[in-house]
């Protein structure tokens, strides 16, 4: 199909439609990849006792979290300093800086509940925010002193194959004792996530606590008075705040881990961000959840979408002021404080009632007026256009998992079956030794078509390259790129991008425990 558009910001013949989330659009409600903005999975509440019943699975299930025990923590530090757990990336010819994994304790919920044993890097509950700016190494040595092997994917970035961090398949798992190094210029700028990717192993260490937020930084970036992180987690925690059983094949069956706590930047939520009326904030939010997905929403807060996934785009507003959150995604949010005399703002987590993430309060002095929002500005290594005429074409088909009994809409889902093996990808459960899905030659343009057999909602990520969502009839695609997107039950959409990154690459849930358990599989670009 020959692409029809007329918008110099994608390319020539290519016009993009309305973003799902623009104020002027309607069709995000009927979307296939994306579903109505308050989606099955985001309503209702969780039970504590095991296991989880249809009504909570399909809710995604609200956390049992009582107003009176959520806390606000202290704000973000200025831009250019060093954030609670941040760290900064070695310069030119520096060794390589030790990000060490290893048991630590933190307060997951506020006192007087008592501490959680978990794993952190470096000891600190704060997960490491590592900062570079484009053009500069990353160079970071894993040293892995947890009883687990591990290896970390740097989700979002374009890398180098042998760097993509997917322990199995790009590098052999580093053993406990064990140490690897991670040594990469990234060649984009944006935000992006570090999590532990395993085959057969990647759940229990970030449901532990390993997670960690890449920002690289661009050579102009947009002028704001504070760049300041949020990195979502849940916890699944016991009465006595230790951390629930991993490996419940009845979880990893349905909808993954879902916990009963919520922690920004490793403390319990909301984060209380304090600044002067007017003060322009760049939020960078990332769901590093091993399952949980969800919506957020700003109260009070006029907020500008400037990157999804990392990757820039004009900048919007969300449709009515709210974006979907699946594990894996990434937001780069532009928004002024609010005045002294206004309600403060929040940044809201659509579970349940509604649970705040953020608290934006205005202190202060107000500070002078800032220019209008403006788009960070395009990257220009991304293709402007893709030939889906000439495209190689491939069908995916998710299977696998719980199923209902019709008859008994309160039971729970049933999974009888290989508890290494519930999920499958064209018929097969992902193993390293598995033929590849597919494989081309290097600059191909690629169309995969992504289709959902399964009960539950997939939260689905493309390693080494960002990709585009078609429309139903390939006459165009969204205005925006993605590395990760969330496909409903039932429903089918397709994806385009331009393999351009030599190596085997994973097509993935983000969900961990659904990776656990097969949902991946492999291709190839040669």
């Amino acid at each position: 199909m020959v692409d029809r558009s007329r918008s110099k910001n994608f390319g020539p013949g290519l016009a993009p439609r309305p973003h799902p989330g623009y104020k002027a659009a309607r069709r995000h409600r009927a979307h296939p990849a994306r579903g109505p903005p308050f989606s099955r999975t985001e309503r209702g509440a969780m039970p504590s006792s095991l296991p989880p019943s249809r009504r909570a699975l399909l809710a995604g299930a609200a956390l049992s979290l009582a107003p009176a025990l959520v806390r606000a923590q202290g704000g973000a530090p200025q831009a250019g300093t060093a954030a609670p757990g941040a760290a900064v990336a070695p310069g030119p010819g520096a060794e390589a800086r030790p990000l060490t994994a290893q048991a630590a304790r933190a307060r997951l919920k506020p006192e007087p509940a008592p501490e959680t044993p978990v794993w952190a890097f470096d000891g600190r509950s704060a997960p490491p925010v590592i900062r570079v700016k484009l053009g500069e190494a990353v160079r970071l040595r894993l040293e892995n002193k947890t009883e687990k092997p591990l290896s970390l994917h740097w989700h979002g970035v374009r890398n180098r194959n042998a760097m993509d961090g997917v322990g199995g398949v790009t590098q052999a798992p580093v053993a406990p004792g064990g140490s690897f190094v991670y040594e990469f210029t990234p060649p984009d700028a944006g935000t992006f996530l570090i999590r532990p990717l395993v085959v057969g192993g990647a759940s229990e260490p970030s449901g532990r606590g390993l997670a960690g937020m890449l920002a690289v930084e661009e050579k102009t970036p947009p002028v704001v008075d504070r760049d300041v992180p949020l990195l979502l987690q849940d916890w699944r925690l016991e009465a006595d705040g230790t951390l629930a059983p991993f490996g419940q094949a009845a979880f990893a069956a349905s909808s993954g881990r879902l916990g009963n706590a919520l922690t920004i930047n490793g403390r319990p939520a909301p984060e209380t961000i304090e600044a002067a009326p007017g003060t322009r904030l760049r939020l960078r939010l990332a769901n590093a959840c091993n399952a949980r997905a969800t919506r957020i929403r700003f109260d009070g807060l006029k907020a500008w979408v400037a990157a999804v996934d990392g990757q820039p785009t004009d900048t919007f507003e969300p449709l009515r002021a709210t974006l979907p959150f699946p594990p894996g995604t990434r937001y780069d949010i532009l928004l002024d404080v609010p005045g002294a005399a206004e309600p403060a703002g929040a940044v809201v987590a659509l579970i349940g009632a509604g649970m705040p993430l953020a608290r934006i309060i205005a202190k202060g002095e107000p500070v002078a007026a800032r220019p209008a929002v403006a788009p960070i500005g395009e990257n220009k290594l991304l293709p402007p256009e893709i030939k889906l005429q000439n495209a190689f074409r491939r069908d995916i088909a998710i299977a696998g998992g719980a199923t209902f009994d019709k008859a008994k809409p309160d039971a729970a889902p049933a999974f009888t079956g290989d508890p290494t093996r519930i999920w499958t990808l064209n018929g097969a459960a992902g193993r390293a030794e598995n033929p590849p899905l597919f494989t081309v030659k290097r600059n191909t343009a690629v169309v995969l078509a992504l289709t959902n057999t399964t009960a539950f909602p997939q939260s689905l990520h493309l390693h080494g390259h960002a990709f585009r969502l078609l429309h139903p009839l390939d006459d165009g695609w969204e205005p925006y790129w993605l590395d990760t997107f969330q496909l409903l039950e039932g429903r089918t959409a397709r994806i385009a991008f331009l393999a351009d990154n030599p190596g085997k690459w994973l097509v993935s849930a983000t969900a961990l425990e659904r990776f656990d358990t097969g949902l991946w599989g492999w291709f190839e670009v040669s």
